[in-house]
């Protein structure tokens, strides 16, 4: 079988229901419920002579109850049934499962230049190094370069700055591609810095406030919460280093600049040598966070929000950062896709 998703063509998704009572869900956006998309599947049945296809409609929804209704609807549907062609519905369960899953991708960088992304300069990153500050420019900093055949983001590091989505996003899941380079003023820090708001400078003098999952070499997937962020993290604090570690199943605490710092440690390392690209995924949904480092969970944040005015507010989507923090940085692939929850293997 192949999937294609489509996100329109409404008239096929109306006349799958006809022959039952169920009714085409409606696809007004929602943060918890987001829209439910439409997933065309076309079926080849080889014999001698050539393919047939035949193309029918599935809604998908991440609801155990909707799905099993959808599953009865098409049970009911005489050509839909046929096609199928499977005696057990539980394959069909399983190709509900599958085209939710298999959302398309969309490159946030476009593999050309920066379009769709805006760039600023901050703070110095020490006095030792204010020639090199005075020297810097936004396309000294940001720029794209041609890397064994690609062209991928250059962040030189040589001072504090931000490359900023000009969009905002919510309910998604995040892949970066990234690799350090050989050039190192500081040390190796930079940080993919998600549910970005506000303006450049707020947070540390450079960057707009917002979740950091730390790229920092040593520790790639730490949580780190700028200017007013918070949330809560399964976490234990290891008595020598007076560091809080991410542990699932134990209780969660809260963090943020208000209660117990902004610093949480990652679960384990699964940083990739220097000189090899690093894959980072994060999964946002609702107010849960995911990070996940070479494709191992590192870090689950939960009931992220702002503390404003003693209060706790969620925080669900925003612009998306990453930094110019004191080495060279290249990215090769910065894509996202949008998804309906997050996937129960990353946060068990």
């Amino acid at each position: 079988m192949k999937y294609q998703r489509k996100d329109s063509d409404k008239a096929r998704m109306t006349d799958m229901f006809e022959e039952s009572s169920e009714k085409p869900p409606s696809d007004k956006p929602s943060v918890q419920a987001p829209s439910w998309p439409v997933c065309f599947v076309t079926v080849k049945n080889c014999d001698a002579s050539a393919w047939s296809h035949t193309r029918f409609a599935l809604v998908i929804t991440s609801s155990p109850i909707m799905s099993s209704r959808m599953l009865k609807s098409i049970r009911n549907h005489p050509t839909l049934s046929s096609i199928i062609g499977m005696t057990s519905f539980a394959a069909a369960s399983l190709l509900l499962t599958a085209c939710n899953q298999d959302s398309e991708w969309k490159s946030i960088y476009n593999g050309e230049n920066l379009e769709g992304f805006d760039t600023h300069l901050g703070k110095s990153l020490g006095e030792e190094w204010a020639e090199v500050t005075e020297a810097a420019t936004l396309d000294s900093v940001f720029s794209v370069v041609e890397m064994d055949g690609d062209r991928v983001i250059r962040i030189s590091g040589e001072i504090n700055g931000s490359l900023a989505t000009q969009e905002a996003f919510e309910n998604y899941h995040l892949r970066l591609v990234f690799k350090w380079g050989d050039n190192v003023y500081s040390k190796r820090n930079s940080g993919l810095l998600y549910h970005s708001f506000g303006e450049f400078g707020e947070a540390h003098g450079t960057w707009m406030p917002n979740i950091e999952l730390q790229l920092m070499h040593g520790n790639l997937g730490d949580t780190y919460l700028m200017a007013n962020t918070a949330c809560e993290i399964p976490a234990v604090k290891n008595p020598e280093s007076k560091q809080w570690i991410y542990t699932p199943a134990t209780e969660r605490t809260h963090f943020g600049q208000h209660a117990n710092g902004r610093l949480i440690r990652k679960m384990q390392d699964a940083e990739k040598p220097l000189g090899e690209w690093n894959v980072v995924d994060l999964y946002c949904f609702g107010t849960t966070a995911v990070h996940v480092v070479n494709g191992v969970p590192v870090m689950a944040n939960y009931e992220t929000a702002t503390h404003q005015d003693g209060a706790l507010k969620p925080l669900t989507s925003g612009k998306i950062q990453v930094q110019s923090e004191g080495a060279e940085l290249f990215i090769k692939s910065m894509e996202i896709k949008p998804i309906a929850s997050i996937p129960p293997e990353v946060l068990d």
